[in-house]
């Protein structure tokens, strides 16, 4: 299906773009990406991926280009799709992070997070789990959307819950590795303490990322309406204002993610892809950041793409 973007008077985009500049855009990327031989990479070369990079680089396709570049090296060093429930179980038990079982009205998978609940201390590992949900999160959206919504509850948070280096990460990881995955943003509730840590993220965030994130607050009946427009209420937890009086329970969630990983892996078998062994899991702060030359990020890139091998 295409995902070439209209406006609301269905003639351009949001940046003034028609569809056939579009498209000229994602065969102009492709050029500067080059040819290579494997297939690995295919889903960075459909036409939405092209278009979430040119999008998050305001169409410039040289900074496009570069930005794949970047992702593709980290994917192929940091093996997010190899990631499984058994790897990362022991980060879920507080329900810190977790993918709702519902979606929005829009269609877009919904993660919860619940960083007040944090209850581990390696930052590697909290990064990995969270990649670990943003994978499953992309896999189950339906075919006509790409985005998904973050639902963040800040019962029990304080600044000590979320140290700045893993926040930081987290903001990398999104921006670098995931361009226009988020579609929403909601912080539910946040304590005026909230406000300092706020202070110091906001210069992290680029533009397009910054505008997604909505402050909601249960007494204000402005934020109550942004949840109602934005959720079915009989769906949502009732931690968020919803009528849902369903919780977290780890078992049942952990049934769910072992089912996702036998998903994604019957995915790969029927595309008859054989991943490559897992290599040390590298920052994705370094990996999508790094400093270097551009024909050395190229040479890095085509190197990537050779480690991984077809049947």
């Amino acid at each position: 299906m295409s995902f070439l973007f209209k406006s609301s008077n269905g003639a351009t985009t949001e940046k003034n773009l028609t569809l056939e500049e579009q498209q000229e855009k994602i065969n102009d990327l492709r050029k500067e990406l080059g040819e290579h031989s494997s297939e690995e990479i295919q889903d960075f070369l459909s036409d939405a991926s092209c278009l979430r990079f040119l999008r998050a680089r305001n169409w410039n396709v040289q900074k496009a280009s570069k930005m794949m570049k970047s992702a593709v090296k980290w994917r192929v060093s940091y093996m997010p799709q190899k990631i499984n429930w058994d790897d990362v179980a022991h980060e879920a038990e507080t329900g810190k992070i977790y993918r709702a079982d519902y979606k929005d009205k829009h269609g877009r998978t919904v993660l919860v997070l619940r960083p007040g609940l944090e209850n581990t201390t390696s930052g590697k590992g909290q990064i990995k789990y969270l990649v670990y949900c943003l994978e499953k999160a992309i896999m189950n959206l339906t075919e006509d959307q790409e985005k998904m919504v973050w639902l963040t509850d800040f019962q029990s948070w304080t600044l000590g819950s979320t140290p700045l280096k893993v926040t930081r990460e987290t903001v990398n990881v999104l921006q670098d590795c995931y361009p226009e995955r988020l579609g929403l943003a909601i912080l539910y509730n946040p304590p005026r303490i909230f406000e300092s840590f706020w202070k110091i993220v906001k210069p992290f965030l680029d533009h397009e990322t910054y505008k997604k994130v909505k402050f909601v607050y249960s007494s204000d009946k402005e934020s109550q309406k942004i949840m109602a427009d934005v959720f079915d209420l009989d769906k949502l937890d009732s931690a968020f204002g919803g009528r849902n009086p369903a919780t977290f329970e780890y078992n049942s969630y952990a049934e769910r993610m072992r089912a996702d990983d036998i998903k994604m892996g019957s995915s790969f078998k029927s595309n008859g892809i054989t991943l490559p062994q897992d290599h040390s899991h590298v920052s994705a702060d370094k990996e999508a950041n790094g400093g270097g030359s551009d024909a050395s990020s190229e040479a890095s890139f085509y190197r990537a793409l050779k480690m991984v091998k077809l049947d």
